[in-house]
């Protein structure tokens, strides 16, 4: 059965910085437009954290029952496990993706109501991500849902929820979003060449399966590239002070000399920390030169 510290395995808390770090780069983008409400960022927050979380578990669930996991190389997954049942995780799931529902509706509540379609859509991308009959994720498009909903649809909708409006101070968000959804790519796509051996024998036709390992590895560098240009262009369209956000630079580049190395299985598995890591030093780094401008 199960144990309190097995369920905070399969939330999987390494994955956390990636839900974090678009609410802080978009509120220091609020701030810098002198226009934070700080009850709405948290609100934010908790939508985004339980987000993740509840795609934690619902990835563990749908995987779990496909026999996805059965010889999985990273982190504990419950249901592959055995160690609870796949009801228990499914549940755990939507209680996470009804905690953010609740703090959603709040948000659209006291902003406005379009935003329960912005939050109904991520939802349902979070759970047919591994879910349902034909998931997105199996089918080489994960990368591409991360960067908008972990990315862009987080970074923009922190910043507009504070802002309620656009101009120049929106495309700084969309700076903003790319500049960590490409870094949240980054972790998926290090995820998926770790496991390209065991998903192409159970069928799970991941990016990383339909590119091949030399080119997934090409991928994950040029995802970083991407990265540092946002820095610049958030810089141009703010202030140089966002600059300080090419610190990320240090740990992503290590992340980056290990995946180009060709290291493989659990090798691969500090790659996972250190581009976590990396899009958090993003948000901070870059944030911190919001406010200091």
């Amino acid at each position: 059965m199960a144990t309190a510290k097995h369920w905070i395995a399969g939330a999987r808390l390494r994955t956390l910085p990636a839900a974090v770090a678009p609410v802080l780069v978009g509120t220091a983008v609020a701030v810098y437009d002198d226009s934070a409400v700080w009850w709405k960022a948290l609100l934010a927050l908790v939508v985004s954290l339980a987000l993740q979380v509840g795609v934690n578990y619902a990835n563990d669930y749908s995987d779990g029952i496909r026999g996805t996991d059965d010889e999985r190389v990273g982190p504990l997954r419950l249901v592959g496990s055995g160690l609870a049942t796949p009801a228990a995780v499914k549940r755990a799931a939507f209680l996470s993706f009804g905690v953010a529902a609740v703090a959603g509706i709040a948000l659209a509540a006291t902003t406005a109501w379009w935003l329960l379609a912005v939050g109904a859509v991520s939802v349902l991308a979070a759970w047919f991500y591994t879910g349902g009959s034909k998931p997105y994720g199996y089918l080489g498009l994960g990368e591409v849902m991360v960067f908008i909903f972990f990315g862009l649809v987080a970074v923009v909708g922190t910043t507009w929820v504070q802002t309620e409006r656009w101009g120049e101070i929106g495309w700084a968000s969309v700076a903003a979003g790319t500049g960590v959804g490409a870094l949240a790519c980054a972790i998926l796509v290090a995820n998926n060449l770790r496991d390209i051996p065991t998903d192409t024998v159970s069928g799970k036709i991941t990016l990383a399966v339909r590119l091949g390992d030399r080119r997934t590895r090409g991928f994950y560098a040029v995802l970083v590239s991407v990265s540092a240009a946002a820095v610049v262009v958030l810089a141009a369209l703010t202030s140089w002070w966002a600059l300080l956000g090419l610190g990320f630079l240090l740990p992503a580049t290590r992340a980056a000399r290990i995946v180009l190395g060709g290291a493989g299985g659990p090798a691969l598995i500090p790659v996972l920390q250190q581009t976590g890591i990396a899009e958090l030093g993003w948000a901070v780094l870059a944030g911190l030169g919001l406010v200091l401008a």
